[in-house]
């Protein structure tokens, strides 16, 4: 497994990671034993960038994660988030300065660890200046209980705010070949703050693998309510994904390993953490990190699955239960 670099202060990961999320909500009822073994198959396959959160599941992920990390902690890089909080009167969102401390030291303990090596801001409260909530993050890294911060689903506006305040390591936001917009905004902003990227559902929700659920999405699963996944619209994105079945049978490698494969070839900051429950999957994932794609291949890709030939909006905030886009 090769090694990327989150900026140059930031920490070196590997090459692909493994999102958790789906281990505790968003795709339908999960197994916490295969669970388990899909996050210690990564391990195993030396993937190091391992991301969760406090609000998925409401703690569950985390002390998910502390379980599959016990006794290999030094091993990876652990990233968790807050600001989207669970609880009986349903999800929102929270950065207020004085709330930092106590979501931290909370995560800490459902991971079963002493310090983050990665902790986001997960959502950017609208009620709060986000330099407020950043100045609240850093004195976690003055107190040895983080030692890099990054921020979630951010505009450039925000994210140079953030980093006037303290360094950032990392930005994340969904980025596929199926869902390109922040190309335009967000990705130069981070580069010329020398910011690492980390794409979450860099294989399009499950789209770009080409392996579907047949019928219905089962009950719990947010990609029902995501316009890219219905009607027409989800029609003409397969016809898309078949394109690139056969890209990728030409080199050789499965689809989503291809999709993969093309978000590290759009440079040495990339760090995609792609999720599954399942631990073939998570080894054919992984195995991306070796797929190398050439200028010629890359203007192919981009010949056969331009930008423009996706269709749907997303919403990014439907695995949360927040009316948001």
């Amino acid at each position: 497994m090769k090694a990327q670099h989150l900026g140059t202060n930031g920490p070196v990961s590997s090459a692909i990671g493994l999102g958790c999320m789906g281990f505790s909500q968003a795709y339908g009822a999960a197994d916490d034993e295969q669970s388990l073994a899909a996050i210690r198959a990564a391990l195993d396959l030396g993937v190091t960038m391992i991301d969760t959160a406090m609000s998925y599941g409401r703690g569950h992920n985390e002390t998910l994660v502390g379980r599959a990390l016990a006794g290999r902690r030094d091993e990876v890089v652990l990233a968790t988030k807050f600001g989207i909080v669970r609880g009986p009167d349903g999800v929102h969102l929270d950065g207020r300065p004085e709330h930092v401390r106590a979501y931290c030291e909370a995560s800490l303990e459902r991971l079963g660890t002493d310090v983050i090596d990665l902790y986001y801001l997960h959502r950017v409260d609208p009620e709060v200046p986000i330099a407020d909530t950043i100045g609240a993050m850093a004195e976690l890294v003055t107190a040895g209980k983080v030692r890099h911060l990054g921020v979630s689903e951010v505009n450039p506006t925000q994210l140079e705010q953030a980093a006037a305040v303290h360094p950032i390591a990392a930005v994340q936001f969904e980025w596929s070949l199926a869902w390109r917009e922040p190309e335009d905004d967000v990705v130069p902003t981070a580069r010329r703050l020398d910011i690492g990227l980390v794409p979450y559902s860099p294989l399009g929700r499950g789209l770009l693998t080409g392996a579907l659920p047949e019928g219905p999405f089962p009950e719990g699963d947010f990609r029902a309510s995501d316009p890219r996944f219905a009607g027409d619209n989800l029609a003409r994105n397969l016809a898309m994904v078949q394109v690139l079945e056969k890209l990728a049978d030409q080199h050789g490698v499965a689809t989503g390993q291809l999709a993969l494969a093309w978000l590290l070839a759009q440079g040495p900051d990339v760090v995609p953490i792609p999720g599954s429950r399942n631990p073939g999957r998570v080894a054919e994932n992984a195995g991306a990190a070796a797929v190398q794609l050439s200028p010629a291949d890359l203007a192919a890709l981009e010949d056969a699955a331009p930008r423009r030939a996706w269709h749907g909006n997303r919403q990014s905030f439907a695995a949360y239960g927040l009316d948001r886009t």
